[in-house]
């Protein structure tokens, strides 16, 4: 009998038991991707249990069952009823913050109970007037508010809150102070207030901010991309170039947000600001103009697509001229159905990323930013040149040296080996 066993082997069996029925459960667990997103708790008669929001879906969905240090009485009753996960990645760990809390407030979920004290909730409050102010608030004091222009949430915490707001306030600035002024404003001379008491912008373009912020909180992310290409396009056609290169900076702002400032941790080595990112770099080699051979290698993200690499034997341009032959290839590049990059690298200089841009506007696809990169005067030492405005992508590659270091060798790599390839088939022939 049981009773009659030594505490100690008592406490094994326990333990085992208690292992053998999390390993159960996390047999029944779908396949979850290392991504941001949102996790559904289910019982067995299909009733949601809990919604919550992840930077790495299958790192914190596998903690549920593996976690041994978990005292919660009633999160041990929650994951005693689970029968079935389902899961909603996102782009971002900001998007999935705020579709958790649009999911809870619609779903109303039986484990998502509000904390003991309500005063950690809050709301993102917009203000109605003329140029909207933006603040967070709690839900006590919603009452003491007017109406506002729009209100999301409720979000379970501040600090999070805080972070999120900052990150859109990068990409579309408001002004956030009750004074209607600019005077001794820090934000504004940081360029996160748009300067509308400085006449810095117009009550239409201020309220564009506005709704678009509020297109982020309602989830419709990709709508608003797609709303900011159409007036992208417009602002190029009517030759109002740094406007339409101010909304092209958002929109890769918005489809690559840096928000790793949101993700505890436990998920920092999971997750890839980047991830999604299709970079092409590009290398000319040729010894005095002969066997001239360009490379085109692909990054999705920080790692090699090597299915995606492809090789080219310059056939136009003769002699000399290494823009020239990255013309060419560009052209030639350009009329295949591959996907289309986010960002273009280019081994040269000024001249080099010039006719690349050029490229680019002939075929109308002067919206994809260009880098270029060459070495330095020492070899870990690199000389990039960008667009003026630069894009997310373009300051976040610039600032990861080694990364950049990595894409130019690579290009580099891949030209030469199909250069000497040539050479020693010529020499072979010969």
């Amino acid at each position: 009998m049981c009773w009659n066993l030594p505490p100690n082997l008592i406490k094994v069996i326990l333990k085992l038991k208690k292992y053998m029925a999390m390993n159960k459960s996390l047999s029944k667990l779908p396949k979850l991707p290392k991504s941001p997103g949102v996790y559904k708790f289910y019982d067995k008669k299909g009733n949601l249990l809990y919604v919550g929001k992840a930077a790495s879906l299958c790192d914190r969905v596998k903690s549920y069952f593996t976690n041994g240090q978990i005292r919660d009485p009633r999160l041990h009753l929650m994951i005693s009823q689970i029968t079935k996960v389902k899961y909603q990645t996102t782009d971002s760990v900001l998007e999935a913050l705020i579709l958790e809390a649009n999911l809870i407030k619609k779903l109303q979920p039986k484990f998502n109970v509000r904390e003991k004290d309500d005063k950690s909730f809050v709301y993102v409050f917009i203000s109605k007037e003329k140029f909207p102010t933006i603040e967070l608030i709690r839900e006590t004091d919603l009452i003491k508010k007017t109406k506002p222009l729009f209100l999301f949430g409720p979000f379970t915490s501040k600090k999070e809150m805080q972070t999120v707001l900052k990150i859109i306030r990068k990409i579309f600035p408001y002004h956030a102070i009750k004074e209607k002024s600019e005077k001794y404003c820090l934000d504004y001379e940081l360029g996160l207030c748009p300067g509308p008491y400085e006449e810095k912008i117009s009550s239409n373009d201020y309220m564009k901010n506005i709704r678009a912020i509020s297109m982020i909180f309602q989830g419709k992310k990709r709508g608003l991309i797609k709303k900011l290409k159409k007036e992208m396009q417009i602002e190029s056609e009517n030759l109002n170039f740094e406007r339409a290169a101010k909304l092209r900076n958002a929109i890769l702002s918005l489809k690559h947000i840096n928000d790793v400032a949101l993700f505890s941790r436990e998920f920092h080595k999971t997750y890839d600001p980047i991830r999604n990112v299709r970079i092409e770099a590009y290398d000319i080699s040729n010894i005095g103009g002969d066997y001239a051979t360009a490379s085109l290698v692909v990054f999705k993200g920080k790692n090699p697509d090597k299915s995606q690499y492809r090789k080219f034997r310059i056939k136009i341009v003769k002699g000399i001229n290494d823009i020239a032959m990255m013309r060419e290839v560009l052209f030639r590049r350009f009329r295949h159905n591959w996907p289309h990059p986010d960002l273009i690298i280019v081994d040269g200089s000024t001249g080099h990323r010039n006719a690349a841009v050029k490229v680019l506007a002939e075929i109308n696809l002067k919206n994809i930013p260009v880098m270029a990169v060459a070495k330095g005067t020492t070899r870990k030492k690199l000389d990039v040149v960008c667009a003026k405005y630069e894009s997310f992508i373009e300051k976040y590659i610039k600032s990861n040296n080694d990364l950049l270091l990595s894409i130019r060798e690579e290009a580099h790599r891949f030209a030469i080996g199909y250069h000497r390839k040539l050479r020693q088939k010529e020499w072979f022939l010969s």
